[in-house]
């Protein structure tokens, strides 16, 4: 299997363990509120990583380096905490397909946006008609979720 490929897979595992985990903290809301369950889940997943980092040894050993990434950079918890309860508020009420599905339309248009525009250090790949097209047709998929 290429490498490319393996990526994909792996895409798409991550693709198939946000829908579960959307579900599942959609449930969890449901019992102890949208803000008690954004909490539980990123306590769960720190329990869990500070296992694998410090009781397994599991990382790359730079932890110590984190004074080396600019600030932004770790904006990515403020926005882990805005994407748990964003799920957690919409998969109860429009259902997990079409939540899911305008959630991978926001992502595919926010990283294509990073991608043309080379953001955080990354290659710059243009925004083609190819990459609108796909996307129109993903929002009309939704737009399809969204009839009854």
């Amino acid at each position: 299997m290429s490498v490319r490929l393996l990526a994909l897979a792996i895409a798409a595992l991550s693709g198939v363990t946000m829908a579960v985990q959307g579900s599942l903290n959609a449930a969890l809301g449901k019992v102890i509120g949208l803000l008690e369950t954004t909490f539980v889940v990123h306590l769960v997943g720190l329990a869990l990583v500070a296992v694998l980092l410090f009781g397994f040894r599991l990382g790359d050993g730079r932890l110590a380096c984190y004074a080396q990434a600019p600030w932004y950079y770790y904006l990515g918890g403020v926005l882990g905490v805005l994407i748990i309860y964003g799920v957690v508020r919409s998969i109860p009420r429009v259902g997990v397909a079409p939540a899911t599905t305008a959630i991978i339309i926001g992502q595919v248009l926010t990283a294509s946006l990073i991608d043309h525009l080379g953001l955080f250090g990354l290659e710059k790949l243009p925004f083609t008609w190819h990459r609108l097209l796909g996307t129109l047709l993903m929002a009309g998929g939704a737009w399809l979720l969204l009839k009854k």
